[in-house]
C-alpha cells in the first residue's frame, strides 16, 4: 500500500540521509522525486525512499555514483516488464539484467566480508587496549 506523497523533510527522517545528500542524489539524476505539491515543491513516494535506500546502502560499501547509477537502471528495467507492452523484455535481455543485479549482489557480499574480517581486527585491537590497560595502568600502551 501506498502511502501519501511526503516532503523531503520527511524523507531524510525516514532514510537519515541529509537533506542535502538527497538534493545530491537528485542533481546526479539517480533519485527523482514522483510527485509535486500545489507550491512546486518535490513530493517523494515509498518508492522513491526504497530507491533512496537502495543508495544509502550501496554508498558504505564502496560503490561508485555509476555503479550506483548502473545498478538502479538494471532494477528499474526488470521493474518496469511487463507482458504484451513496449516494455516487455526479451528473454535474452531479462537474462542479461538479472546477471548484472547479481553482479552487484556478489560484489556487495564480498564488501561485507572484507568490512567484518576488517571489524574483527579493529574488536581485536580495541580488546588488546583495555587488556593492557587493565594490566596495568602506568604502562604506556605502546610498550
Amino acid at each position: 500500500m501506498a502511502g501519501e506523497p511526503m516532503q523531503i523533510g520527511e524523507v531524510a527522517a525516514r532514510t537519515d540521509l541529509s537533506l542535502r545528500t538527497i538534493r545530491q542524489y537528485e542533481d546526479s539524476g539517480l533519485v527523482v522525486p514522483s510527485a509535486s505539491s500545489p507550491g512546486g515543491f518535490p513530493l517523494y513516494t515509498d518508492a522513491d525512499v526504497d530507491r533512496l535506500m537502495v543508495i544509502r546502502r550501496m554508498k558504505p560499501l564502496g560503490f561508485t555514483i555509476d555503479e550506483t547509477r548502473d545498478l538502479l537502471a538494471a532494477m528499474d528495467r526488470l521493474a518496469a516488464d511487463r507482458p504484451d507492452t513496449d516494455a516487455e523484455l526479451t528473454p535474452e535481455e531479462r537474462s542479461a539484467l538479472v546477471a548484472r543485479v547479481r553482479r552487484y549482489e556478489r560484489a556487495a557480499s564480498g564488501r561485507v566480508a572484507e568490512l567484518r574480517a576488517q571489524l574483527a581486527r579493529a574488536e581485536e585491537f580495541a580488546g588488546s587496549l583495555r587488556a593492557r590497560m587493565g594490566e596495568n595502568t602506568e604502562t604506556p600502551v605502546y610498550a
